[in-house]
């Protein structure tokens, strides 16, 4: 692709982003989520493959229709109450379309079954962008107008974390074992939305450091599925000695990174009387540990048949810079020593 183009179409997706951001009327807010959608196409279909193109038409067709439905039910609040700003949704029926229509773009159980095929029809760059950014305009809308019935939000959210721990138990294909971990774990930022906004961002932003430095660790070991993870003892040793950590880190294990916001929102829950719903999360995030426990044992535990020319690409020179792969990693694995300020944080 061009690189003039490139960078216009990455300009689109900052730029939509920070529309909705930074608007407070239901039209601005749609037209920035629309300039998102458009900005992405291109680079979905950029390759040119059958895969690439039928998973752009998937994504548009699913986006468009959240858009229509977004519209629609913020033109229908702006009919009965007159007032089109994002915190001024009181009527109910607007309310949940909206909530609905969001958890579409974002690919919440049960809208969630267009996020595999899509995610798996792409590469891993913008599957990153589409796992990571792709979430964040819907999800401050979701901060910013806090439907006025929660329980749709923690039945979404239960439901996703469920289908999320599910789904990928029977795949073998790496892209769809992230797409469901992804809807797993916007499961569990929905769970607690309601009663705590700081930690959910908290949580989103410990999820896109993960995912983050998972991608880029596939990408740097050209890895498409669980059968090529047992290679990449050849291609990069210290990187896959470090992957069943952050493995582990995405599947909430102490003492790494990504405990620390499952055990907070477990306690949040339990704060608002909510025992049985926190149960049965953490229940879900033992079937999501599986997969992952799945692919570190691909990687680390199983040795390809070697020859001299399979042991050679490790010592060949990286064409790319391991910097933003490295902090990453680290940041993944070794937060948790700051959790009692992130606790004194989310007190304040």
């Amino acid at each position: 692709m061009n690189p003039y183009i490139y960078a216009t179409l990455l300009f689109g997706l900052g730029l939509g982003t920070t529309l909705t951001f930074s608007s407070s009327h239901w039209l601005l807010a749609w037209m920035g989520l629309e300039i998102n959608t458009l900005a992405i196409i291109p680079l979905m279909a950029q390759t040119h493959h059958p895969r690439a193109v039928e998973a752009s038409t998937k994504y548009f067709l699913t986006q468009a229709a959240a858009a229509a439905m977004l519209l629609f039910a913020s033109i229908s609040n702006a009919w009965i109450t007159g007032q089109w700003e994002i915190q001024h949704m009181n009527h109910p029926i607007p309310a949940t379309l909206i909530t609905l229509a969001l958890a579409l773009k974002i690919g919440l159980a049960p809208l969630h079954t267009w996020m595999p095929e899509v995610l798996q029809g792409l590469d891993l760059t913008t599957g990153l962008i589409l796992s990571t950014w792709q979430k964040l305009a819907p999800f401050c809308l979701l901060l910013q107008f806090q439907p006025p019935n929660y329980n749709i939000l923690l039945m979404l959210g239960i439901l996703s974390t469920l289908v999320g721990g599910w789904g990928g138990l029977n795949q073998t294909q790496l892209r769809k074992i992230l797409a469901y971990s992804s809807i797993a774990h916007l499961g569990w930022m929905l769970l607690v939305l309601q009663f705590s906004p700081s930690l959910t961002l908290v949580t989103l932003l410990t999820y896109f450091v993960m995912t983050f430095s998972l991608f880029l660790t596939f990408k740097t070991n050209h890895s498409m599925n669980i059968n090529s993870l047992s290679t990449s003892w050849a291609k990069a040793p210290a990187l896959t000695s470090l992957l069943p950590l952050i493995l582990l880190s995405l599947g909430g294990l102490p003492p790494l990174t990504g405990f620390f916001p499952k055990w907070m929102i477990l306690q949040e829950l339990a704060k608002q009387d909510l025992a049985p719903l926190a149960t049965l999360a953490a229940l879900s995030a033992l079937l999501s540990l599986y997969f992952y426990l799945r692919l570190s044992y691909a990687m680390t535990l199983t040795m390809s048949p070697n020859n001299l020319t399979g042991s050679l690409p490790w010592r060949l020179s990286p064409r790319f810079s391991n910097l933003p792969l490295a902090i990453s990693t680290s940041l993944t694995i070794c937060l948790l020593p700051l959790a009692p300020a992130g606790m004194t944080l989310l007190a304040s």
